[in-house]
């Protein structure tokens, strides 16, 4: 198994608390995850309101951003549908059971094991908290990163990836 991953971003430590430069790692790439370096991240309002913990309590510290735009940098060894270079985005999960009825009926989003990109606990990594997008790094299953155009211009890419509403949460 390789190295769990270097990464920075800025997080906020508790509903009261302000944004900082916060290092931690991520999980190791598993078989077929992808680690992608972000280049943008759109500031979303449910950032706002999962940072400061207005829909709920907060998982803390906490690392929001769901609308990544960047570039692979990894593969796993059974991921297969990207390679090293490609454009990518990623949206608001970046995993789930895929065997529940949820999963099979292409709504993963209501898998009762789907891994939010941030403010969640990531139920394939011993639980520990999932940090999104307002960092350098993130690891996510290849099933849930979507192929960016090459000639896109990344930094008007991010906002795209937006939840059709956050009321799509278990």
């Amino acid at each position: 198994m390789s190295a769990r991953i270097e990464a920075k971003g800025f997080a906020i430590h508790s509903k009261d608390g302000k944004f900082a430069e916060h290092h931690f790692t991520r999980h190791a790439l598993g078989e077929k995850d992808v680690l992608i370096d972000i280049h943008y991240c759109g500031i979303c309002h449910s950032d706002i309101h999962s940072a400061y913990s207005e829909w709920h309590d907060g998982i803390y510290p906490m690392i929001p951003g769901h609308e990544i735009a960047g570039v692979v940098q990894e593969v796993g060894a059974q991921a297969r549908k990207f390679k090293v270079g490609d454009k990518v985005g990623v949206g608001c999960f970046v995993n789930s059971c895929k065997e529940c009825t949820p999963c099979h009926d292409h709504h993963e989003q209501f898998c009762k094991k789907a891994v939010f990109t941030y403010d969640c606990k990531d139920h394939f990594h011993n639980d520990e908290p999932h940090m999104g997008g307002y960092s350098n790094c993130i690891v996510v299953d290849e099933d849930y990163i979507i192929r960016v155009p090459h000639d896109a211009p990344l930094e008007k890419i991010a906002p795209c990836f937006v939840p059709a509403s956050p009321l799509t949460r278990p």
